[in-house]
């Protein structure tokens, strides 16, 4: 996962930052956030797992700059990743839409996701938990129109009972809704 790239330049920058929204595990500043990632690619790897909340959105910022930057001198680099995020936690502080699975929320949050990321789709968008508060048609009718605008290609559920993973696969079933893939 992305949870500890950052843009931050040194570590007394990251010691200073506002907000401290990643659950007190170290930060990588911007110079080994790159040597993470290239290494990673370089072994093989693709798929790169973020979150609206990492960092209050600096891990999704970070990554969009290191997938332009590579994407300058290799213009299938962004479809050779697998990018995937999450909506669910505050993306908008003091504000009462500002988390959650409503249409509003995930809407709202997936454009910002998507302009940290930098990119014009995401390849997996998950939901982090689930929301008692919004009824699941809601949140499910919102994923499929997102798979059906082109701004996400696949659906998946982190953190979530069984139970309700399975209600929200029957509920797609039955609506013809795109599927729960991850």
């Amino acid at each position: 996962g992305a949870m500890t790239l950052s843009n931050f330049k040194t570590q007394e920058e990251i010691d200073n930052r506002p907000g401290q929204n990643n659950k007190g595990m170290p930060l990588a500043t911007e110079e080994v956030s790159i040597q993470i990632l290239d290494a990673f690619i370089a072994a093989g790897g693709n798929f790169i797992d973020t979150a609206n909340v990492y960092i209050d959105g600096d891990s999704e910022q970070f990554l969009g700059n290191y997938i332009t930057s590579k994407s300058a001198s290799d213009p299938n680099f962004r479809s050779s990743l697998i990018i995937a995020t999450k909506v669910y936690f505050t993306f908008a502080k003091n504000h009462p839409n500002g988390r959650g699975l409503s249409r509003h929320s995930i809407l709202a949050s997936v454009e910002q996701s998507l302009k940290r990321l930098q990119t014009s789709y995401i390849d997996i968008l998950q939901c982090h938990c689930y929301d008692r508060s919004v009824p699941l048609e809601e949140t499910l009718s919102t994923l499929n129109d997102l798979v059906h605008s082109g701004k996400v290609r696949y659906l998946g559920i982190s953190n979530w009972t069984s139970s309700q993973l399975q209600r929200a696969v029957d509920i797609c079933k039955a609506k013809n809704y795109v599927p729960i893939s991850v």
